[in-house]
Formats: structure tokens, C-alpha cells, sequence
């Protein structure tokens, strides 16, 4: 998150701490942790002293002997790790936060030390914090629903968005509009909006006054233009599940797959893997979406966009399957 936008998020941690704090306030889970934290006062107050004394400190420095804390329960992982589940209470409550990385270890330190001095103060009340949040969320979406709005950026958090919506199109700040397949379709369901400030795009568009060379790039499996699945195959007509969790022998495309990006398309997806020990790049297969252009334009636009993968993973040298490559890109792939 970016820290020009603490005000936004620091209403989350004003209301964890307020949730609890307060008895019979919130979810049975709330109330669990609540409990658990108060039991535990000992040892968030050694926690707080030690990052305080030493940090940033890796949280394998921070021991409970001693302490004899009661231990967290749980059917998963967290059971019994007391120590983590308190930084993680700290963290949520915006006192403590990472600091940076050793390996794969969090440095945790006081939120006052790691913020910036410039770091924006404003206390906004939720209703502006709303308000602000889903013009953010509809500038970054371009076109979207209030459902859309909802799972972006501040997800979940949006109290009574219908409200904020109505109060921002009367503000002239967003304003209504419908979405068509063709000209002669029928509307596609639902309320969309786009940002008022964002009007002279479609005009570009119905101009066609629209820059013809498309730039290609790979995603992330997280990135934020696909993480709403159902909103990507609605606009793009793409379907993208991440099978990191499925079984190997049900996994339709591959463990880490990357979608390709091409102009305002997606037109594929590759399934890499790093071999650092060798620093090559091994691409286990490209895949190319039924609608995807053909041609040595394209195949040579997926084939940079992957060099620009291997450059950005330090990988001396790129090697595919050449029987898992769309023929129609195959000859540029490796070239």
C-alpha cells in the first residue's frame, strides 16, 4: 500500500483496536482474539519493548520463555505460534509493521519509526474514507459496478457504497453509463460507472484516436487487472483460476502461470519456471487463447515479453518445450 494513502487504511486499525476492546462487539473470531489479547497483556507489552530496544528485529529473535502465555488454538498452522500471532494482532492494530527483509524473514519495527515523516495524518471519517476510496477503485477499473468497486483496493471495506456512489454522481465526480457487446445489443445488467475525469478516453476511443502499437507484458497471477475473476472473463472473455493448491494431475495450465498481456487483450498465458541453480528459464508450455492474433507480429511481442522475464529473473538463457507452443507463435518463440 502506498503510504500517501494512510488515511485510507488507517481506519482499519483504529477499528480492530476498537473491536477488540470492547466485550460483545463483533464476530465470535473478534471475540476470541479480543479475549486471547487481554490474556496475553504480558506478552504484547515484551513484544512492543523488544522491537522498541532491538528492531527492526526478524521475529525468530522474539522468544515467549518465561512469559508462560496462554496458547492460541487452532485447527491450522497458527496453533500455539503465540509470538506470530501477536505481532500479527500488533500489525492489524498499525503499531508495529515491516520493516524490511532478511531472507525470507519480516523485520518488524514501531509504525513510528517506519513511517516517513511526511506520512499524511488526516483522522477521515469512514464515510470519506469510502467516498475517496471508490474513486480510486473506478479510476484504477476504468469502467466498473458497484460490486466491482467493492473487491478493489479497500475490499470488503466499503460501509454503505450505494450511498457514497449516489453522493459522488451528484457531485458530478462519476457518472453512469452502459456497456454494450455491439451497437444493436442489448445492455449488459447492472449499474456501471465511469470517473468523470476519465470522459475524454471514450471520446478517444469513438475517435479511434487510439495508439496503435500495443505493448505486451506478462501478469502476475495476483496482479490487480485480473484478481475480480469474474469481472476478467466478463470484460476479456479470459478464465483464469490460480492452481498453485491444485493436484498436479488436475492442473489444466501449471503451477505458476503468468497471462499475457497484449495492448488491451488477453491473449495467453506461459507456465515458467526458474531453474536458478542453472540460471536458466524453462517455460513448460505457451498457450494461446482461441481469439489470439496469429503471425510473427504477435509470436515476437510474446517472445520479448518473456526475454523480458528472464532479464528480470537473471536467467542466462530461455528454454521451452517446443511441443507445448502455439504454431502460430512458434517460430518467433525460438528464434
Amino acid at each position: 500500500m502506498l503510504t500517501e494513502d494512510y488515511p485510507l487504511h488507517h481506519l482499519m486499525m483504529r477499528s480492530y483496536v476498537m473491536e477488540q476492546s470492547r466485550p460483545g462487539h463483533g464476530s465470535a473470531w473478534s471475540e476470541r482474539t479480543r479475549e486471547w489479547i487481554k490474556q496475553n497483556a504480558k506478552l504484547r507489552r515484551y513484544l512492543l519493548s523488544e522491537i522498541r530496544r532491538h528492531g527492526p528485529v526478524p521475529s525468530r529473535q522474539l522468544e515467549e520463555d518465561g512469559l508462560e502465555p496462554k496458547d492460541w488454538v487452532s485447527t491450522g498452522w497458527t496453533s500455539g505460534r503465540n509470538v506470530s500471532r501477536m505481532l500479527n494482532a500488533l500489525w492489524m492494530q498499525g503499531k508495529i509493521m515491516v520493516a524490511g527483509r532478511a531472507g525470507g524473514q519480516k523485520l518488524w519495527d514501531l509504525s513510528e519509526r517506519v513511517l516517513p515523516p511526511w506520512t499524511p495524518r488526516d483522522r477521515l471519517t469512514e464515510p470519506e474514507i469510502v467516498r475517496r476510496a471508490a474513486e480510486r477503485s473506478l479510476r484504477a477499473l476504468g469502467v466498473a459496478t458497484p460490486l466491482h468497486i467493492s473487491r478493489h483496493f479497500l475490499r470488503g471495506r466499503y460501509t454503505d457504497l450505494p450511498r457514497a456512489l449516489s453522493e459522488l454522481e451528484k457531485q458530478g465526480k462519476l457518472a453512469p453509463v452502459e456497456i454494450r457487446a455491439s451497437p444493436r445489443a442489448q445492455p449488459w445488467p447492472g449499474q456501471w460507472y465511469i470517473h468523470a475525469a476519465d470522459l475524454p478516453l471514450l471520446e478517444r476511443l469513438a475517435s479511434d484516436d487510439w495508439p496503435e502499437s500495443a505493448r505486451t507484458t506478462l501478469l502476475s497471477p495476483f496482479d490487480n487487472l485480473i484478481c475480480d475473476r469474474a469481472r476478467t472473463e466478463q470484460l476479456f472473455n479470459f478464465n483464469f483460476t490460480i492452481e498453485i493448491y491444485v493436484p498436479q494431475s488436475q492442473r489444466k495450465f501449471g503451477y505458476y502461470v503468468l497471462p499475457i498481456l497484449h495492448g488491451d487483450r488477453l491473449i495467453g498465458r506461459i507456465d515458467p519456471l526458474m531453474d536458478r541453480a542453472r540460471g536458466r528459464l524453462q517455460v513448460n508450455a505457451v498457450y494461446a487463447e482461441p481469439s489470439a492474433p496469429a503471425g510473427r507480429a504477435t509470436g515476437r511481442a510474446v517472445a520479448t515479453a518473456i526475454q523480458e522475464l528472464a532479464a528480470f529473473l537473471g536467467a542466462t538463457a530461455i528454454d521451452y518445450d517446443s511441443s507445448r507452443l502455439p504454431a502460430s507463435w512458434k517460430r518467433e518463440l525460438l528464434a
